[in-house]
């Protein structure tokens, strides 16, 4: 390693310029055309990688880029087939709901989930904007997330209902706040750190969905230690580098019934008789609306617009 080089972590990438939060400072740098040219899984480089930049006539680039611990990765939208990084080298992932406006559909939920579990990586539920329901409504709406034994958070920053306790989970972590759009993950993050002034935006009164305010992801590092990537908000969430066989398995609840199948391990829990998820489904041990989650992604493709 030549003496001029720094080790950093990128907070945002913009245009080809690449924030990159060094010991002593935070510098702009661009990719190496040799960086440029290589094979890299989603994107050559997005918030949250680990880099290595050097210096030449005032001009920093990237050097090398270390191999990522983790990333959340999705299927990117279009025709062609590609896999798109979100946020690499975190642990943990917010997955922020409103309870309402916009309505949460849960059947995205159920895909976010799937991609931590596929990704090994910790999921917290958000459910935000209870004041516009109540806590009661919102658990009626999340507790099932509970019950299969996700962590799930109520909040909502106009009663400053969990923040504190959003703030201490975030606190000398590694995470990233994901969801569709609208529905207050900006919001929380100024409540969670005032002065950020992350921008927010009103719901669209005539389609219910939300506008796009965090256009692509960034890390901020927090006051009281660790760092969290806002992540922008999603309307379709595609599903990458799942295998049919493996699907059954990043459900949780599914785990315990899986090995008594009459078809053993072949069983794909859609169709097949004597199929001990299905009987689990039937007696209510699996709630249906997950069933339902998983049956979609078995059989789609082509993710549906939430």
């Amino acid at each position: 390693m030549t003496d001029n080089r720094l080790s950093g972590t990128v907070l945002r990438a913009r245009g080809g310029v690449y924030e990159v939060e060094t010991p002593d400072a935070v510098i702009e740098a661009s990719l190496r055309g040799r960086l440029k040219r290589e094979e890299r899984t989603g994107e050559r480089v997005v918030a949250g990688d680990r880099v290595e930049i050097a210096e030449a006539a005032g001009d920093w680039t990237i050097e090398k880029v270390h191999d990522r611990r983790t990333a959340l990765l999705r299927k990117a939208p279009g025709k062609a087939p590609r896999p798109k990084v979100i946020v690499a080298n975190v642990d943990l992932v917010l997955i922020v709901f409103a309870v309402a406006r916009p309505e949460p559909h849960l059947r995205m939920l159920d895909r976010f989930l799937v991609l931590c579990e596929a990704s090994g990586l910790d999921a917290l539920v958000v459910a935000n904007k209870v004041d516009l329901v109540g806590e009661a409504a919102a658990r009626s709406t999340f507790g099932l997330y509970e019950e299969i034994g996700y962590p799930v958070l109520y909040t909502s920053v106009k009663q400053n209902l969990g923040i504190d306790a959003l703030r201490e989970r975030l606190c000398g972590s590694t995470a990233a706040l994901s969801g569709p759009s609208g529905v207050g993950k900006s919001s929380l993050l100024n409540s969670v750190q005032p002065g950020l002034a992350l921008r927010v935006a009103s719901i669209s009164d005539a389609v219910q969905k939300g506008r796009h305010t965090t256009v692509t992801a960034q890390l901020i590092p927090l006051e009281c230690g660790g760092y969290v990537a806002d992540t922008p908000g999603l309307r379709e969430l595609g599903l990458w580098g799942i295998a049919e066989e493996d699907m059954g398995g990043l459900f949780p609840e599914f785990r315990p019934h899986m090995g008594s199948c009459r078809y053993g391990n072949s069983c794909t829990h859609t169709h097949e008789p004597a199929c001990a998820v299905k009987d689990a489904v039937q007696s209510g041990e699996i709630p249906a609306p997950r069933y339902d989650s998983y049956c979609r992604m078995m059989a789609d493709e082509v993710p549906e617009e939430f």
